[in-house]
């Protein structure tokens, strides 16, 4: 079983409009609603790959009862997620259809209390005992210690299971430090944890400070992979134009499934970086159009480039 954690979940509405005006009036010509937040998105996919996964983090509310309903019709997926009294947040992302842009609003998520935070990582701690890795994904809510990550990574590397962690800012930084198996950031986040802006020294500096393996993603270039059996680059056969959202969630969904597989870094890559576009073209955020991933995955390229240090 693979562990996803998605500390701030959330309900996803994807609006599609033919055109995005600012100070206007919109007529919405679709609206979907999906479990979201990082974490979720990831267990879908990695369900969508053939794995037994399990998704913990928080939910309350009549957000949180609408999130749990619509996982509850995820198949593969396992709602182990823990009660809480505020209300789960929602995200929404609005389609322009006339450019393929997208415009997300994402709001803040709930006030977790002491007592919710204990019962969580009591959970957590429950559910390592059976998992073959885990994912800790996204925004941490308000009233969670900003050290939340460090210390569940600690908590898996005691028990013997590979984490791979996906976040930013400072819970990026201190969890680094704790040695995750796996950081993915993307260009700004790892800007933003090493000061550098030149990516291939920016992912050894990561390493530097804890990581085992970095991969950033790129966006529309693909990914670029440190890691203790060297270096790589890899990249979709062509731009593509789409809803992003989701996208980075894919790459790590293939990049962990890659992983619980034993699939060797270049064959992992090509994996996240096929599912990462994949998702930009599915009509839904978090989702991945299958029949483009099938299409894509056998043309991305992936370049060994100089050998680790």
């Amino acid at each position: 079983m693979i562990l996803t954690v998605t500390l701030n979940t959330a309900l996803d509405i994807t609006y599609r409009v033919r055109s995005l005006r600012p100070h206007a009036s919109h007529r919405v010509q679709e609206v979907v609603e999906r479990p979201g937040g990082k974490g979720l998105n990831v267990a879908r996919v990695l369900a969508a790959l053939g794995h037994e996964v399990t998704a913990t983090g928080f939910a309350g509310g009549a957000t949180g009862r609408a999130v749990r309903d619509r996982l509850a019709d995820t198949p593969g997926v396992v709602d182990a997620l823990v009660p809480v009294g505020g209300a789960t947040r929602r995200t929404v992302a609005v389609v322009d259809e006339l450019c393929g842009d997208t415009t997300q609003l994402n709001e803040p998520g709930p006030q977790i209390t002491p007592a919710e935070w204990a019962a969580f990582q009591e959970t957590y701690g429950r559910l390592l005992a059976s998992a073959s890795a885990v994912a800790l994904c996204g925004s941490l809510p308000p009233g969670v210690p900003v050290g939340a990550y460090a210390g569940l990574i600690r908590t898996a590397r005691a028990a013997g299971v590979p984490v791979l962690l996906d976040t930013n800012g400072e819970p990026l930084r201190r969890g680094v430090a704790a040695r995750p198996d796996i950081v993915k950031p993307n260009a700004v986040e790892l800007a933003e944890l090493t000061g550098s802006h030149e990516p291939l020294r920016a992912t050894q500096d990561a390493r530097r400070r804890g990581a085992h393996a970095v991969v950033a993603s790129l966006g529309p270039d693909g990914l670029l992979a440190h890691t203790p059996e060297g270096r790589w680059r890899a990249t979709p056969p062509a731009h593509v134009h789409g809803n992003p959202t989701g996208a980075g969630d894919s790459a790590v969904a293939g990049l962990l499934s890659g992983l619980v597989e034993g699939l060797p870094w270049p064959d992992r890559l090509t994996r996240a970086v096929a599912l990462s576009t994949a998702t930009v073209v599915a009509p839904v955020a978090g989702e991945f159009d299958r029949g483009a991933y099938e299409g894509v995955v056998g043309r991305v390229e992936v370049t060994g480039l100089v050998s680790a240090a």
